[in-house]
């Protein structure tokens, strides 16, 4: 028993789960032809932080070490978009994070991705993603095509474990003194994984998580009921 360790869940309550579930995995397991699938995803308030000293590195018998107190430097937000496919990934840096940003970042796909290939999203249901001047944009290309997660389910979107990689990999034990160094740090981890790609492979069916979703919703509501009694 180590009662020390906890891991989180949360069961999705949107009326339309297994409709969205369909959707997304089935461009995961079924991609369709002639078509660039990307799973679009925003990392905000990525904080450009200076520790107070320099980080003690590695050595024989000692784990790298660095201080808990920092100077923050403000702030940027990435947006990013992984190839299901290839592993690649397209992201830019953007101040603030708006439904402004969010269509400069979808021009900016438009510009890099052919103009031959249909663009096929799966993204969360943060509000810039459908705000009318958004939606507005997209009736204008209809080349691109929105596959929503359901709520409380953005994990059904491959981009969050990559955004995890950067997170763990180069921000978190990173020391930046401007937000223009941290920028540099993305751009950098960026162009090292598409020089390198590793696709994420997904495996899951519809069936096999919405089975596991019935049986938490089962022992929750055993716990609820003896909570009641």
């Amino acid at each position: 028993m180590q009662p020390h360790r906890i891991e989180t869940f949360k069961l999705s309550r949107d009326k339309r789960l297994v409709e969205k579930l369909t959707d997304g995995v089935g461009v995961y397991l079924d991609p369709p032809d002639k078509a660039v699938a990307l799973c679009v995803d925003e990392q905000a308030q990525i904080q450009a932080l200076d520790r107070a000293q320099p980080e003690l590195p590695l050595k024989k018998g000692r784990c790298g070490t660095m201080t808990p107190d920092y100077k923050g430097n403000a702030t940027t937000t990435l947006l990013a978009a992984l190839n299901t496919l290839e592993g690649t990934v397209i992201g830019t840096c953007y101040p603030r994070h708006r439904n402004i940003e969010f269509r400069k970042f979808l021009r900016h796909l438009d510009q890099t991705i052919p103009s031959d290939l249909a663009v096929h999203m799966i993204l969360d249901n943060y509000g810039t993603h459908a705000h009318p001047k958004v939606k507005s944009w997209l009736a204008q290309h209809p080349r691109f095509h929105l596959h929503f997660t359901p709520t409380s389910a953005s994990w059904l979107s491959l981009v969050e474990a990559w955004l995890r990689e950067l997170i763990d990999k180069r921000i978190r034990r990173g020391a930046f003194g401007n937000v223009a160094e941290l920028t540099t740090a993305i751009e950098e981890f960026i162009a090292v994984n598409n020089g390198a790609p590793k696709p994420f492979a997904w495996i899951a069916t519809v069936d096999k998580m919405l089975a596991k979703a019935a049986r938490c919703k089962a022992i929750l509501e055993t716990v609820h009921s003896c909570q009641v009694s």
